[in-house]
């Protein structure tokens, strides 16, 4: 005869409906934060000329676009926060506090771009951005091989590949100019 397996009881739901209690006011911050955005969006496309353009779209549109969608989003989410909380949102996950080395990394990799742009040209810029970017972001999720020659090298490939043809779609076919290493317009 075998013995039954105990039974796993369901999550307490006194405890479900505290922690949704206490995620209340930061969901309500955020949805008045995203409603005030939307609303100061509205407030500058005010200003902006309605003349038509290209296709009978004026210049104020993209901006009235952006803050409606801000607006509903807004008002969607605090809603949400005012009638309960979101109802289905996850545990969370992730470490208790903050990784601050890849915070450093990425924010390196960030600055680093916007320094050296424009002597080492778009594309070598970016493809270092991307580089320090993932290895903060390798860090932090605990990847083993972060030091390795290979990842470095993989980054760098895989940087190239992104970063080079986003400058040669904007420089040879938008003819939209971006700094570069040399004045061919191909790096």
């Amino acid at each position: 005869m075998t013995t039954p397996e105990p039974s796993v009881s369901p999550p307490d739901r006194a405890s479900q409906t505290a922690a949704q209690a206490a995620a209340v006011w930061p969901q309500t911050i955020v949805g008045a934060g995203v409603l005030l955005t939307g609303l100061a969006l509205a407030f500058g496309a005010i200003g902006i000329s309605s003349e038509a353009g290209y296709g009978g779209v004026g210049p104020n549109f993209l901006p009235w676009l952006a803050s409606l969608a801000l607006v509903l989003c807004g008002a969607w989410i605090l809603w949400e926060a005012r009638t309960g909380g979101f109802r289905e949102l996850d545990a969370p996950t992730g470490a208790d506090s903050a990784y601050w080395p890849g915070f450093v990394w990425v924010s390196a990799g960030l600055l680093l771009n916007a320094a050296l742009i424009t002597t080492l040209g778009f594309i070598l810029s970016c493809t270092l951005c991307y580089v320090l970017a993932v290895q903060g972001l390798r860090r932090a999720s605990g990847q083993a091989g972060v030091n390795a020659p290979r990842t470095f090298v993989t980054d760098f490939v895989t940087g190239v590949l992104i970063a080079a043809p986003v400058f040669w779609t904007f420089t040879q076919f938008l003819a939209i100019s971006l700094p570069g290493l040399t004045s061919t317009g191909w790096l």
